[in-house]
């Protein structure tokens, strides 16, 4: 029998999310309903409220979630009523051909709920990135349930589903950092800030954190930043080179995604240093054009980051477990705890910069 939960939904393109009464359903074969404890405020959020995915309208929104699995459908095997679980976005299918070719993480065939989670109307909600968690409970394919260590705090837990782990993932996967590298994050914002704290656990020696905002340069050395540029100020290519023998870093991670700050990034790598692009443009954007000389005198590799290249039942359960160590300071990303009602708030608050992230407490 279908549920009636409150969920932060967005109504129609670019108007203030509401809190809704929709109806959840039993779970089909295959899917789960996950009672949702945390759900952090990610800007992909807003891009979904703002008509910049798509226009799928009504949007159920949210997907940075942790919670405890209430029921699973037919022929689900791997999670059981009452696991916790942190919610994921990629389901991999274990088919496609990136799964057959063992890279599952590039899986080109992730899969979701079938079943439909509606309006007391009937009207079928587009849940965010197949997750939809601003929800008191929430249905998903099972895949999409990943069993951590149940002495986290979901509010910690659930920040794995997107942006802390496209961070760190952008340097450790994607980047490939290791003991000694030098590194350069490129925008100090949620995923920027993770992409440093990757940097530092994976024992990098140098980290250069670029901002234009005083306030991030200095949430960035609380993430292991040994060095900060002000790209107001400074000129962020020669500066980097400066901190880095004049050579440029190992490894230049662009987390806004601008053509002139991937152009940058370009520019402040070492011979053969890699350019990780993890900040997402928007589709009017376009690369800048560089003399093909510069490409191939440069070496190296320039790549783009998808979800940090993850594979959420191995990275995970490991990186809560480093951070119940005292290893990775996954608490710090917290920046406020918030009730369902206050998501329009957040919003706000993170447009102007004024939080890493607020998380939605049931």
């Amino acid at each position: 029998m279908a549920q009636k939960v409150n969920a932060v939904v967005a109504l129609g393109k670019g108007q203030p999310v509401t809190v809704e009464t929709i109806l959840v359903p039993d779970p089909g074969p295959g899917e789960a309903v996950v009672k949702v404890h945390a759900c952090g405020v990610c800007h992909t959020d807003l891009h979904y409220r703002e008509g910049g995915i798509n226009d799928d309208f009504p949007f159920l929104l949210g997907h940075e979630a942790a919670g405890v699995v209430e029921a699973i459908g037919e022929g689900v095997t791997g999670i059981t009523p009452g696991d916790f679980v942190v919610l994921n976005w990629r389901a991999v299918c274990g088919d496609c051909r990136a799964c057959r070719k063992g890279r599952p993480w590039y899986c080109f065939n992730t899969h979701n709920a079938t079943k439909k989670m509606t309006l007391l109307s009937g009207q079928e909600l587009a849940p965010a990135l197949g997750i939809g968690a601003f929800a008191e409970k929430t249905l998903v394919a099972a895949g999409q349930c990943t069993k951590v260590n149940p002495a986290v705090s979901p509010q910690v837990a659930g920040l794995l589903g997107c942006g802390v782990m496209a961070g760190i993932g952008a340097a450790i996967n994607t980047g490939g950092v290791t003991r000694g590298d030098s590194v350069a994050v490129i925008g100090c914002g949620g995923v920027g800030d993770a992409a440093i704290a990757g940097a530092q656990l994976a024992g990098a020696g140098t980290i250069i954190a670029v901002d234009t905002d005083d306030r991030k340069l200095a949430w960035a050395r609380d993430f292991g930043a040994t060095h900060t540029v002000n790209a107001k100020t400074s000129d962020v290519v020669e500066t980097i080179k400066d901190l880095t023998g004049g050579f440029g870093a190992d490894v230049v991670i662009d987390a806004v995604g601008r053509p002139e700050t991937w152009e940058q990034a370009f520019f402040a790598r070492d011979l053969a240093g890699t350019v990780v692009l993890v900040g997402v443009p928007t589709p009017e954007m376009t690369a800048p054009a560089l003399p093909l000389l510069e490409y191939f005198g440069r070496g190296g590799a320039l790549k783009s980051s998808w979800y940090g290249d993850c594979l959420p039942s191995r990275d995970f359960p490991t990186l809560v477990d480093l951070h119940l160590q005292g290893r990775l300071p996954l608490d710090k990303f917290v920046t406020e705890e918030i009730r369902l009602d206050a998501v329009e708030t957040a919003f706000a608050k993170m447009h102007q910069g004024d939080v890493l992230r607020s998380v939605v407490v049931f």
